[in-house]
């Protein structure tokens, strides 16, 4: 018996998107899939990247665990994400706070501009410019000396107990500019009625910004949040650039050891599996932060 002619033709449709479609499912099997399943299988060999793999299973995967170099460079990621994602997002919900009463205001959208240009620099130049910032000579140091605080001059990148944090906080500053722009375009979404109920019912700032303000924003924070640790975690450049995971290993993360291991050391099995586990961990922070978005909002 033949199919209903509108079945047919739904099952037609289906058909024509599944070819619109193979064009860029094969680019990604190709470009993603192929390499990330390549990857985790080269995870499971000792292999210098010439001679003949030797297969040690879980072997990598255990060094993680076990290898302190290894755990300290995911701790100093744990650390990042405090500056690349906390404190961009606390500090552009505080200026949201501040603007909130002038989301109309002329200009505001030159000042938006400006506020996320960090996001489009190149972060071997952002790293740059805080190399010397941070130096010995550099405008840090040279502000201190002017405040007569000369005795907190330093060379904050050769540190180890300032090298992380200074590095942090070039995410920081990053960072601010991609959250306050985020929040501030979901402010603008929110219906002004509401501000003006909350003030006729004599509500403060802190008061329309926790009743009104913070619960239209889950999803952008939400966005934001993923971002910025995201960010965080697969940081690499920033570090290359202004310190090179020193002082000693004062500032190495995941990605600049895998770098390390498979191009310096030939330890190509072992950063296979740090940059898997480095993956599987974004993901899971991924999905975790999703679960803060409204239901209905989620996909």
């Amino acid at each position: 018996m033949a199919a209903p002619p509108r079945r047919r033709a739904a099952a037609g449709r289906q058909w024509k998107a599944y070819l619109y479609l193979a064009p860029a499912l094969v680019v990604l099997g190709v470009f993603l899939v192929l390499p990330a399943v390549q990857g985790a299988w080269i995870s499971l060999f000792d292999w210098n990247g010439l001679t003949v793999a030797t297969f040690v299973g879980a072997g990598n995967y255990v060094d993680i665990l076990t290898d302190e170099n290894l755990r300290a460079g995911f701790g100093h990621a744990a650390v990042l994400i405090v500056f690349f994602a906390g404190l961009p997002i606390v500090i552009a919900l505080l200026l949201t706070a501040v603007m909130g009463r002038a989301v109309r205001a002329r200009g505001l959208g030159f000042f938006r501009v400006v506020l996320f240009l960090p996001q489009v620099v190149a972060s071997v130049v952002v790293a740059s410019a805080f190399l010397a910032i941070y130096a010995p000579d550099g405008l840090v140091n040279e502000v201190l000396r002017a405040l007569g605080l000369g005795w907190l001059a330093r060379a904050w990148l050769g540190d180890f107990a300032t090298a992380l944090p200074a590095v942090g906080l070039v995410g920081t500053w990053v960072g601010i500019g991609l959250c306050l722009v985020l929040f501030l375009s979901g402010l603008g979404q929110i219906d002004r009625d509401l501000f003006e109920a909350a003030r006729l019912d004599g509500a403060g700032l802190f008061r329309e910004f926790v009743s009104i303000v913070l619960p239209h924003l889950r999803r952008h924070i939400a966005v934001a949040l993923t971002l910025t640790v995201i960010a965080a975690l697969k940081t690499f450049d920033l570090v290359y650039v202004t310190t090179h995971g020193g002082p000693g290993d004062a500032t190495t993360v995941p990605a600049f050891v895998a770098y390390q291991r498979a191009f310096l050391t030939n330890q190509v099995g072992s950063a296979c599996a740090i940059a898997l586990t480095l993956t599987v961990i974004i993901m899971v922070i991924t999905a975790l932060i999703q679960r803060i978005q409204p239901r209905d909002e989620q996909s």
